[in-house]
């Protein structure tokens, strides 16, 4: 993250970024596919926490309250353990890059689709599932996006409530 600071991520190479941390280049890709995987490690494990929550959700919870409960564990988790100064710096980074850019948008369409299949799962039709992931992902974009821009204020699982009762003002 340092080096992408200083450098820039198309500057910086994957021998630099081993270098920095310790380590071999041979054993930087052990670890990551490449220097992009930097900034997506732990995209696996963030869309399953997501789609456990919304396994998880009350049987009687329709289809955006369970993929609410999804986005809210996963907005936990970066309010205490990663926190927003993390996210801002990593996220200037992808924007700097359309790489990354399109690499971000790729993870957001897989969560969307992961999403729509854990609504499924629970009985929810294709249309209403798909199109519920989609609004899920959405509602993350738009309140992750609100957390990133300032230094202090509300959390993120504030922010994503907020989103949500915007989006249903708009629906009403």
């Amino acid at each position: 993250m340092e080096l992408y600071g200083e450098r820039g991520f198309d500057q910086t190479t994957a021998a630099e970024i081993a270098e920095r941390a310790g380590l071999t280049e041979r054993t930087f890709f052990r670890y990551f596919a490449d220097k992009r995987e930097v900034l997506f490690a732990g995209t696996d494990e963030a869309k399953g926490l997501i789609v456990g929550a919304v396994a998880g959700a009350p049987p009687a919870a329709m289809p955006l309250e369970a993929v609410t409960a999804g986005l809210i564990a996963f907005a936990g988790v970066l309010d205490e353990e990663r926190g927003r100064e993390f996210a801002r710096r990593r996220q200037r980074i992808i924007a700097s890059s359309d790489e990354l850019r399109e690499r971000e948008l790729i993870k957001l369409a897989a969560w969307a689709e992961a999403l729509g299949d854990a609504l499924r799962t629970r009985g929810v039709d294709e249309k209403t599932a798909q199109l519920t992931g989609e609004v899920g992902i959405a509602v993350f974009r738009t309140a992750f996006g609100r957390w990133v821009e300032t230094t202090r204020g509300p959390t993120l699982v504030k922010l994503l409530v907020q989103v949500l009762d915007e989006l249903s003002s708009l629906a009403a």
